[in-house]
């Protein structure tokens, strides 16, 4: 308040030097006298009319800063919260798409991701990756050691496909990968990693005991011709072939 005051003194002040400057200037042009109550009421009616007025402006232009102030604080904090709302849907849209124990795209995320990579390529192999003799882990060991397992089957699957593959648990402990533009013997390739990493974990459910893991692989090619049905459908009965002969095993092309 008290710049507001000096503010508008300094405002009357001048209209009143400037009121008096005018008056002893023009006032002589014109053929006039002035006399002391012309300097008077020169000198006193700027201060008298500009100080009250300079109080009032001055007064408005100071709400008026901090109106705006308080604007552009709320809009800074407006557009915080903007970017912190972007990043937890960003947060909660990615973990929609993904399965809570092995980080992998949950089935309804792979099967979406599947679709879109088809429509821009005709072309790949599909792999249903399903574990060998689960449910022995969980009834002899208990559903914790079992999850363990599955983690660390995961894992293995994630580190054996290529950084474009798609990777997902659909089911269980059942997982698929969609491996784009990519012909029979690489996919064999792949698949046979995938295999192979997952042998080569050593599961200790306790008591200094380690059990063998393994998985069974059933592969399927897809072109422009088929279906997602008819993948799903031809790498299930590969997936089938490879248990009914052994398990720990990929099939591909009818075995």
């Amino acid at each position: 308040m008290r710049n507001i005051v000096v503010k508008a003194a300094g405002f009357a002040v001048a209209a009143s030097i400037s009121s008096f400057a005018l008056v002893m200037t023009v006032v002589p042009l014109l053929g006039g006298v002035v006399e002391g109550n012309a300097i008077l009421m020169s000198v006193i009616t700027p201060l008298v009319v500009a100080f009250p007025a300079g109080l009032f402006t001055c007064w408005q232009q100071k709400r008026l800063h901090n109106a705006l102030c308080d604007l552009t604080l709320a809009h800074d904090r407006l557009a915080e919260a903007h970017m912190e709302l972007a990043r937890v849907h960003a947060q909660l849209s990615a973990k929609a798409r993904l399965d809570d124990m092995t980080g992998l795209l949950n089935r309804e995320a792979f099967f979406e991701s599947l679709k879109n990579a088809r429509r821009r390529t005709d072309s790949g192999v599909l792999l249903i990756i399903d574990a060998d003799n689960f449910k022995y882990i969980n009834d002899t060991h208990g559903h914790p050691q079992g999850d363990v397992a599955l983690l660390l089957m995961s894992e293995a699957i994630a580190r054996s496909v290529r950084e474009h593959d798609l990777v997902g648990r659909i089911g269980g402990e059942e997982f698929a990968a969609f491996l784009s533009a990519t012909d029979t013997d690489e996919a064999m390739i792949v698949a046979e990693r995938i295999r192979l990493s997952v042998e080569a974990i050593r599961f200790s459910p306790g008591e200094g005991q380690v059990l063998p893991l393994s998985v069974s692989i059933g592969a399927s090619r897809v072109h422009a011709q088929n279906t997602l049905s008819d993948v799903m459908r031809e790498a299930d009965r590969h997936l089938y072939l490879a248990k009914r002969n052994g398990r720990n095993r990929v099939v591909f092309e009818g075995g």
